[in-house]
């Protein structure tokens, strides 16, 4: 268990670190959703089920996937803008990093949460099997609704990402017009 956690946090750190320090935009999206995926997996792995899911779900795959297609719909070759840095921007960068994580680390070692999760607590009276048993018996309406409601904005979004063919010689109506 000790070395999946360690494998876990190696790959949640790696692409993290990716996802920022990468230039494509697609590519820094991509490794975004894999810090995503291993959070989910570093959740399960802890036992918390229902965080674990509801990350893959959400971030993976709601969020992540917004953020990709947010990205190939406004791309645009003319609209590149060019990012000029500082001498000093990786310096004060890096400074201002390394001071929330000081906060951040403080305010953990100073705090009793820690303690407290440590403690036995109860088992929880609902798991996700029975969530999931709910959602396949009682709400089985709502889910097919809001997945045909996902499948038809992914549709619209591959219609709209999609060229405009605007052929030379034809009018609105795309007949062909006669050259004088």
């Amino acid at each position: 268990m000790k070395s999946a956690f360690i494998v876990l946090v190696l790959v949640i750190l790696t692409s993290a670190a990716a996802a920022v320090w990468l230039r494509k935009l697609v590519h820094a999206a991509l490794c975004l959703t894999a810090t995503f995926a291993g959070l989910a997996a570093l959740y399960l792995q802890l036992g918390a089920e229902f965080v674990g899911f509801a990350q893959i779900l959400i971030y993976v795959g709601a969020v992540a996937m917004l953020v990709i297609f947010a990205i190939l719909l406004t791309r645009n070759a003319g609209m590149t803008p060019e990012v000029r840095w500082s001498k000093h921007s990786g310096i004060i960068g890096t400074a201002i990093g390394l001071l929330v994580l000081g906060c951040l680390l403080i305010s953990l070692s100073a705090s009793n949460g820690i303690r407290l999760i440590a403690a036995n607590t109860p088992e929880p009276t609902i798991n996700v099997q029975r969530m999931g048993e709910q959602l396949m018996t009682r709400c089985v309406l709502p889910l097919e609704v809001l997945g045909l409601l996902l499948t038809a904005a992914m549709i619209g979004a591959v219609i709209l990402a999609m060229p405009e063919k605007h052929g030379e010689g034809l009018d609105s109506d795309g007949r062909k017009i006669d050259e004088l």
